[in-house]
C-alpha cells in the first residue's frame, strides 16, 4: 500500500468508516511506514486538543448550506479510473485473504492444483509433431540393395539418404538366347536361392549335352566354367550332381574338366557324388593324375563302397595296360 492511498484510509478509519478489509493492510502499513504513522499520530493529538474546546452547536442555515456545498463537492470529484477500483478491489481482497489464513491456503492449494492440472492436459493434447514429407528422387518398385552415403543439413531434422534400389525384372526367351543363357550363368552365383541354382547348373546341362555353346571361353565366364565353379563350391549336393552330368562328355577332352572331377572323388562330401565322379573317370582311368587319384581313394576314403569302386577301377586301369 502507498502512502497516499493510507493518507485517505487513515481519514476513513479515524472517522469510522474504513471497510473491514481494508484494516488490516493499513495496520500493517503503518507498523512498517514510519510517516504514515506519524501522521495518524498527529491525528490523534488534533482530536485531543479539538475534545478540550467546548462544542458548539451549528445552526440549521449553516448546517443545511453546508450539505449543499458537500454535495456540489462531491458532483465536481471526477469518477476513479480502471485501474484506482483494481487496486482498491486488490487490496479489498488482500484484506479478507489476510483476516482468513486457512481461506488463503486453500485458495494457494488450489492454484496450485489447478497449474498443475493445466499443464498436464496441455502436454496430454499437445499436437505430435508429425515428420515432414519424404521426396524420392526416383520412385518406384523394388527392394533396397544398399545405402551409399548419408548427409544431414545442420541445425535441422533434414536427412538426404543415397541408396541402390533393385527392381524386379522378368525376361522370356530361348535357351539358346545369349541373353537367357546370361541370365542363368548369374543364377548360378552362390547368392542365388537353392532352387534357383538348382535350375540354372540344370538347363545349363541340358545345354552342355546338347552340345550348345558349352566350349570354354577366354575370360573364363561360359557354361563349362561356371558348371566347374557349381561342382567345386557349391553347397547343395543335388547342384554338384547335375554339374557332374554336363560335365561328362568333356572329361576326357578337356584337362581342366578332369581335375575338377577328380577334385570331386577326393574331397566332395556326399558319397553320392563322389560315386558318380568315379564312373566318369571310367573312360579315362588311364590318365597317371587319375590313376594316382583312384589309388588315394581306394585306401583312404571313409566308405567302403567308394574304396571298392576305386579299387577296382585300378584292376580295370590294369586291364587295359
Amino acid at each position: 500500500m502507498k502512502c497516499e492511498f493510507a493518507s485517505e484510509n487513515i481519514v476513513l478509519m479515524k472517522y469510522g468508516e474504513l471497510p473491514d478489509e481494508l484494516a488490516g493492510v493499513l495496520e500493517q502499513h503503518l507498523a512498517e511506514c514510519e510517516s504514515c504513522r506519524g501522521e495518524l499520530e498527529e491525528m490523534q493529538l488534533f482530536d485531543e486538543q479539538l475534545a478540550l474546546l467546548p462544542v458548539a452547536e451549528p445552526s440549521p442555515n449553516l448546517l443545511a448550506q453546508s450539505r449543499m456545498r458537500l454535495d456540489d463537492a462531491l458532483d465536481l470529484i471526477p469518477p476513479h479510473g480502471f485501474f484506482t477500483r483494481l487496486r482498491t478491489n486488490f487490496f479489498r481482497w488482500m484484506g479478507n485473504v489476510q483476516s482468513a489464513p486457512a481461506l488463503a491456503t486453500l485458495l494457494v492449494g488450489m492454484g496450485f492444483l489447478a497449474g498443475n492440472f493445466t499443464y498436464r492436459y496441455q502436454v496430454a493434447h499437445e499436437p505430435k509433431q508429425k515428420p515432414g514429407p519424404v521426396y524420392m528422387s526416383h520412385p518406384g518398385d523394388g527392394v533396397v540393395a544398399n545405402v551409399t552415403g548419408i548427409v544431414k543439413t545442420p541445425n535441422s531434422e533434414l536427412v538426404q539418404v543415397n541408396y541402390n534400389r533393385v527392381v524386379p525384372e522378368t525376361m522370356e526367351g530361348s535357351l539358346d538366347s545369349p541373353e537367357i543363357r546370361q541370365l542363368l550363368l548369374i543364377g548360378t552365383n552362390p547368392a542365388a536361392t537353392d532352387p534357383v541354382r538348382l535350375n540354372s547348373v540344370a538347363l545349363l546341362t541340358s545345354e552342355c549335352q546338347a552340345g550348345h555353346a558349352c566350349q570354354p571361353t577366354p575370360d573364363g565366364n561360359g557354361i563349362r566354367q561356371a558348371l566347374m565353379v557349381s561342382l567345386r563350391y557349391d553347397h547343395d549336393a543335388g547342384v554338384r550332381m547335375t554339374a557332374l552330368k554336363g560335365l561328362q562328355r568333356y572329361v576326357g577332352q578337356d584337362s581342366h574338366v578332369r581335375d575338377a572331377v577328380s577334385e570331386a572323388l577326393m574331397s566332395d562330401p556326399d558319397a553320392s557324388v563322389r560315386k558318380a565322379a568315379i564312373g566318369l573317370l571310367g573312360p579315362v582311368r588311364s590318365d597317371s593324375s587319375v590313376q594316382q587319384v583312384l589309388r588315394t581313394v581306394s585306401t583312404q576314403d571313409t566308405n567302403p563302397y567308394i574304396r571298392t569302386a576305386s579299387y577296382q577301377a585300378l584292376q580295370d586301369t590294369a586291364d587295359i595296360q
